[in-house]
């Protein structure tokens, strides 16, 4: 079903129109948008229309679901009369090479290798450009920032992922970091207390095994979302499972934080925006991070120096800004 969406904030000037898509596990959803010259993340973005669809398993299905969102998002601005579209971004999960215009080991949907851009393109007769995920939801986090929290050009912007795992996208003035090898980012994988959880990539005491959406369901089986009802019972001491919840409550929001902490000591950013599913909890989540962080503060003259706590803001919950950022991606 596709939807109309209210504008967001940004002058836009000689706008362009893009077709964003995020590839999810459950859903892929796809953005008709509309963006300032060069369709950079600080030129401003407006949301035409945005439509969802459930996520198949299988490459094929993959494709088509895809096609399906895209060609909904075309008819649309035909119907409106909107102009021409200048091309498609998606962005998936797994392996990607942007350059190729290829994913590999989407684990969630069955796929193992698509050669996106080239499938996509031919079915749809739009240029292609695929990114991975995270990097697409900062871009899309990014362009809906209250840029009054970011200084000068050169600063830099962190979106911080919750979600099945853990991982960063990071921007310099707009611009993604891609690294040498696109694994800058990769924080879920930083090994913090090793004679802990093993992780899925062969190592144990990630950040992940602690804080990804996955090792969250596992330490708190009863519940699905579980950080809701594991903060509903923490802070309520008259339940049975309060203790429980604060246990595993402690050492999600200390896996977090520990996240921020690196980040802040490795990139220096102005503002991390914290996104993905877990993130989804809002306000109260927000304000557990913020109190494990000025805790640290207290006990640290260095670590106060950072202000960790001031540094953080919660990605818009309204908005699909994977896709949005998938859009701007190229």
């Amino acid at each position: 079903m596709t939807q109309a969406n209210p504008a967001i904030d940004g002058a836009v000037n000689a706008a362009s129109l893009r077709i964003g898509v995020d590839v999810g596990g459950t859903k892929i959803e796809g953005a008709l948008i509309e963006c300032g010259r060069g369709g950079d993340a600080h030129d401003g973005v407006r949301v035409i229309a945005n439509v969802r669809v459930p996520a198949r398993r299988g490459e094929r299905e993959v494709i088509e679901d895809i096609v399906t969102v895209v060609s909904a998002m075309v008819r649309e601005a035909a119907e409106k009369a909107l102009g021409p579209i200048e091309g498609v971004g998606i962005g998936t999960p797994g392996r990607v090479d942007s350059v190729a215009g290829t994913v590999e080991n989407i684990a969630n949907l069955d796929v193992a290798r698509l050669e996106l851009s080239r499938e996509i393109g031919e079915a749809v007769g739009l240029p292609v450009h695929v990114e991975n995920d995270v990097n697409a939801a900062a871009l899309g986090a990014y362009a809906l920032l209250d840029h009054s929290l970011v200084i000068g050009d050169d600063e830099a912007v962190v979106f911080l992922n919750l979600g099945t795992g853990l991982a960063a996208g990071i921007l310099r003035g707009g611009r993604l970091d891609h690294g040498s090898s696109g694994v800058v980012g990769e924080i879920g994988h930083i090994p913090i207390e090793r004679h802990r959880w093993v992780c899925p990539c062969g190592q144990s005491g990630c950040l992940e095994t602690a804080a990804g959406g996955g090792a969250i369901m596992r330490q708190w089986p009863q519940a699905n979302p579980p950080m809701p009802d594991i903060l509903a019972k923490a802070n309520d001491s008259s339940h049975p499972e309060c203790e429980s919840a604060k246990t595993v409550l402690h050492t999600v929001i200390g896996a977090i934080a520990d996240a921020i902490d690196v980040l802040v000591m490795t990139v220096d950013p102005r503002v991390i925006v914290i996104g993905g599913g877990t993130a989804k909890t809002g306000d109260p989540l927000l304000a557990e991070i913020r109190k494990e962080l000025r805790r640290r503060e207290q006990g640290s003259a260095f670590i106060a120096s950072l202000q960790l706590s001031d540094r953080i803001a919660l990605a818009p919950l309204d908005q699909p800004i994977g896709a949005i950022g998938a859009g701007l991606s190229w």
